[in-house]
C-alpha cells in the first residue's frame, strides 16, 4: 500500500520532466535587415511660379507740366534712351539761360580780381568770396540744365511699351503713368518649393516651364537666385529662374507650371518600413556587429515609393530593421532572419 502511494506522487514529477524537455529554449526574436545604401536620386520639384518682366517700370513725369509731344506708338519695341514724350519747357529754358548769363558774370569778375590780387589791390578773402560765388552759379547752371532734362522723358532701358495713358496737351505729374515699359527679353520666374529640397538647391539648376496659353510648349532655363529666408509658415523657400523669350510668347503675369531637375544627385536610402515615428521625431533600429539592436534618431529627407532619403544619423552599410521592429528594444540581441534590399 505504501509502494502504490510513491508511485502516483512520482509520476506527474516525471511528466512535468517531459513536458519541459519537448519544450524548445525561447532564444532571440528574429528580424528582417536592409543595408542603408547610396543610390540615385534625381531632384524632381513641381512648383506654380509666376512670370515676371526682366526689367519693368511705369512710365512717369519727374514735373508737373503739359504734355508738347508724343514721340512712341503703343506697343512699340524702343532702345534705351529713346524720346518717349516732351513736357513744355519754356520756364526751364529760362531758367538756365538765367544761371549761365550769372555764371559769366562770376567768371568775369574772378579773372579781374586774380589780376588785382597780385597788385594787392583787391585781397584774399575778397576773391575766395568772388570764388564761392562763381562756384555758386555754376551750380545753379547745373540745377537749371538738370530740370530742362526733366522735360524730355526718355526710356530708361530697351523694351516694349505697353498703353499710351495721356494725351497731347495734358498736364501730367510725378504721380501720373504715361505709360510701361517692360524688358520681355528674358522672363524672371518666381516660385517656392519645400525647404526639404534646400540642400540640393543651387544656381544653374535647369528647369522647364509650361504655361496654359501654350500647353504643347516646354519653356527652358536655369536658376539665378535662392532667397535667403525660409517662410515659416508654409515652410518653403523661393527661387527665380531667367527663362530666354526670344519669341515673346511668355508675359508678366502670367502663370506657369515649374519643375525643377538635377539628375546627378545620389543619396542615402533606406526602406520605408525601417522608420519608426515618435512625436515629431523619426528613428531606426540598427543591428550592430553582435546583432545587439542600437536605436538611432536620423534626419529624412525626400521620399519615393517604398523608400526614405537620409540626411544625417546612419552611414552607408548599416543594417536596419525592417521587419519585427515592434519586438525589439536597444541592448537586445536578436536573430537576423533574412536581408531585404534598401
Amino acid at each position: 500500500m505504501k509502494l502504490a502511494r510513491q508511485t502516483v506522487i512520482a509520476l506527474p514529477l516525471i511528466l512535468a520532466a517531459v513536458i519541459t524537455e519537448a519544450q524548445p529554449q525561447a532564444g532571440p526574436p528574429g528580424v528582417v535587415i536592409a543595408e542603408a545604401s547610396i543610390k540615385p536620386f534625381p531632384l524632381s520639384a513641381e512648383a506654380l511660379g509666376n512670370a515676371r518682366a526682366n526689367e519693368s517700370v511705369e512710365v512717369r513725369p519727374e514735373i508737373t507740366a503739359a504734355i508738347v509731344a508724343i514721340s512712341f506708338e503703343e506697343g512699340q519695341f524702343v532702345e534705351e534712351g529713346a524720346v518717349l514724350v516732351r513736357l513744355q519747357n519754356s520756364e526751364p529754358l529760362a531758367d538756365l539761360a538765367a544761371a549761365k548769363a550769372a555764371l559769366v558774370d562770376s567768371e568775369s569778375q574772378v579773372r579781374r580780381s586774380s589780376e588785382l590780387f597780385k597788385t594787392r589791390v583787391v585781397s584774399e578773402s575778397q576773391l575766395e568770396q568772388l570764388e564761392a560765388q562763381r562756384d555758386a552759379d555754376a551750380a545753379a547752371v547745373n540745377a537749371a540744365q538738370a530740370r530742362l532734362d526733366q522735360t524730355v522723358i526718355r526710356a530708361p532701358f530697351a523694351g516694349q511699351l505697353g498703353l499710351r495713358r495721356v494725351s497731347l496737351g495734358s498736364i501730367v505729374s510725378p504721380s501720373t503713368v504715361i505709360t510701361t515699359l517692360d524688358d520681355t527679353s528674358r522672363i524672371k520666374l518666381d516660385f517656392d518649393v519645400p525647404e526639404v529640397f534646400l540642400a540640393l538647391l543651387e544656381a544653374g539648376l535647369e528647369v522647364t516651364a509650361r504655361s496654359a496659353a501654350w500647353p504643347e510648349l516646354q519653356f527652358r532655363g536655369r536658376v539665378t537666385t535662392i532667397d535667403t529666408r525660409v517662410d515659416p509658415v508654409s515652410r518653403t523657400i523661393a527661387v527665380r529662374a531667367l527663362l530666354p523669350n526670344d519669341a515673346g510668347r511668355l508675359r508678366p503675369g502670367m502663370f506657369l507650371t515649374v519643375t525643377l531637375l538635377k539628375e546627378d544627385i545620389e543619396s542615402l536610402m533606406v526602406p520605408e518600413q525601417a522608420i519608426v515615428p515618435e512625436r515629431s521625431r523619426q528613428f531606426v533600429f540598427v543591428v550592430g556587429p553582435d546583432d545587439v539592436i542600437e536605436r538611432r534618431e536620423v534626419r529624412t529627407g525626400r521620399r519615393r515609393p517604398g523608400e526614405v532619403e537620409i540626411l544625417e544619423g546612419i552611414v552607408p552599410g548599416a543594417r536596419v530593421v525592417t521587419e519585427g521592429t515592434q519586438k525589439v528594444r536597444p541592448g537586445l540581441q536578436v536573430r537576423v532572419v533574412s536581408r531585404g534590399e534598401a
